[in-house]
């Protein structure tokens, strides 16, 4: 690790100056070779399962304090989901990230083979959404992390306590030479926007992403944009109407409603919408 600022918080000023400095550090990481052998990726993969079982109360306590989220539904939604994907990259990073044969298309070759390599992109920046500000902020990072990238982390700034925490532990637990974390809001976000990234995760709604994918297009940065939207159910007459009304209950009131696929509204005939 170095002394290099290794979290931003909502009590410091965030420059563009900064803000370039910090990409520009975790890219000479990167370019060093550092961030590339499975043994570093397998390495920060364990330490980020390791801060969700080592912060189990606390990050439920912060998930409390920011969506008044019950414990159970914290557990079982977002650190024991997020611990779920990370053993799943732990299992098959091996698998995931070996050489695959290719065919040969040029002909008059005899003998030869050809084969893909999967290299790392570069810098990635995540960008997490409140609602679930723990699992859709460290299951994108761990991706990263897995793929073998240096990352830009922003916490969901609704979701003050938990992305108060999150800058604590995250620099405490990954490697801080290639990975960072950033607090705030709108101008937060919009000043990393202005930097050079080699790939951006961003969950959100539609209006910031368009702001997200406007900034990537002045580099031609590949974007993965996980947006909400309307969730609408149909329900067909001869459906089992109880169950259909306990899924339902059960998907709406699962986080308070606030998931991108809890149902919206309901269609169906007047008949079994009387019943439903």
């Amino acid at each position: 690790m170095t002394d290099t600022k290794a979290a931003f918080t909502l009590d410091d000023t965030f420059t563009s100056a900064e803000a370039t400095a910090l990409v520009d550090r975790l890219r000479s990481a990167f370019r060093t070779g550092r961030t590339k052998p499975l043994a570093w990726r397998r390495r920060q993969l364990t330490r980020l399962r390791d801060l969700l079982t080592d912060n189990r109360a606390a990050i439920a306590d912060a998930l409390y304090a920011d969506l008044r989220k019950n414990r159970a539904e914290a557990d079982a939604m977002e650190i024991e989901t997020t611990i779920a994907e990370i053993d799943d990259y732990l299992e098959h990073l091996e698998e995931w990230t070996a050489p695959q044969p290719a065919p040969v298309t040029v002909p008059g070759v005899p003998g030869s083979t050809a084969r893909t390599v999967l290299d790392p992109l570069g810098v990635a920046l995540v960008i997490a959404a409140w609602n679930y500000p723990v699992n859709l902020l460290l299951v994108p990072v761990a991706g990263a992390l897995a793929a073998g990238n240096a990352v830009v982390i922003k916490p969901a700034d609704y979701a003050a306590h938990t992305s108060a925490l999150l800058a604590e532990l995250l620099p405490a637990y990954l490697d801080t030479d290639a990975t960072a974390v950033v607090e705030g809001g709108a101008p937060e976000t919009t000043v990393l926007l202005e930097q050079h990234f080699d790939h951006i995760f961003y969950t959100g709604n539609g209006t910031v992403g368009r702001i997200v994918m406007t900034a990537a297009v002045k580099n031609l940065t590949p974007v993965v944009l996980e947006l909400g939207g309307k969730s609408p159910v149909f329900v067909d007459r001869d459906a089992d109407i109880a169950t259909v009304a306990q899924r339902l209950a059960q998907t709406k009131f699962a986080n308070a409603g606030q998931t991108c696929v809890a149902p919206d509204y309901v269609l169906t005939d007047p008949d079994t919408a009387a019943e439903l």
